[in-house]
């Protein structure tokens, strides 16, 4: 079946989104945790240093468990961080970041952001979180999401297909045509360069603009291109609500 040209945004029905480093400031949250880790280990790394080292051990952690809550993976990857830097980690520390997410704030745009959208189109989460985290999340952001698709209801992590592939289920459920589904997120990682190999047409919502390196994300495993590229969530729903030209 040939995919409709899509031109502007009101050629799309419903919008996926990431929720951890697109909606909710995922790197402030950990950053914080690793922080107080860090310090009282007498380790001397910045918050920047600090998530760039961590970032391979949460995707390694997401590959080789992938049934396991998220919870239980921010542990397993404070504890490969602790054992690639030389650093202890005892079950308190690791437990504070496995317990920290409904703790994570909202970037200061997201909740209205997703107001305005919401009265356009159908929002779905897919997000690499478990149901728990992502309902203390929930609460930051303010909005009834049309489906929430999380790790714990797939059984594996993006950036697998799997992941993809549940979505494009949950778009065909909600009676969503093909072609009028767009991805919205912060990862070209965990979410562009699958959404792309999905056949998903993509928002970047680039948090990290005018910082060196991907923080908390690991780099891209192929080359990507987004349809369209924002700073901010606020831009994106700007740019939605301008009219048509």
């Amino acid at each position: 079946m040939s995919i409709p040209m899509v031109t502007n945004f009101s050629d799309f029905d419903a919008l996926s989104f990431d929720c951890y480093g697109t909606l909710i400031d995922w790197e402030t949250g950990i950053a914080a945790v690793l922080r107080e880790w860090a310090g009282a280990h007498d380790l001397r790394m910045t918050d920047e240093q600090l998530l760039a080292a961590y970032a391979t051990h949460e995707a390694q952690a997401e590959v080789e468990h992938p049934g396991d809550l998220y919870p239980r993976i921010l542990a397993r990857a404070m504890r490969g961080l602790g054992a690639k830097l030389g650093v202890p980690v005892d079950d308190e520390e690791a437990e504070r970041l496995a317990v920290s997410v409904p703790d994570w704030p909202a970037f200061p745009d997201s909740a209205a952001a997703l107001e305005r959208l919401a009265r356009r189109y159908k929002l779905i989460i897919l997000s690499n979180v478990d149901r728990a985290s992502f309902a203390g999340s929930n609460k930051r952001l303010g909005v009834t999401f049309t489906s929430i698709l999380t790790a714990e209801d797939i059984g594996s992590y993006k950036p697998s297909p799997r992941n993809f592939e549940a979505l494009a289920r949950e778009a065909e459920r909600l009676g969503v045509a093909e072609g009028r589904l767009l991805h919205v997120a912060q990862s070209l990682f965990h979410d562009h360069v699958p959404a792309k190999a999905a056949g998903l047409p993509t928002v970047w919502i680039n948090r990290r603009h005018g910082n060196p390196g991907g923080g908390a994300t690991p780099a891209p495993s192929a080359d990507v291109t987004p349809d369209w590229t924002f700073t901010s969530m606020g831009a994106f729903a700007d740019a939605v609500d301008a009219p048509a030209v």
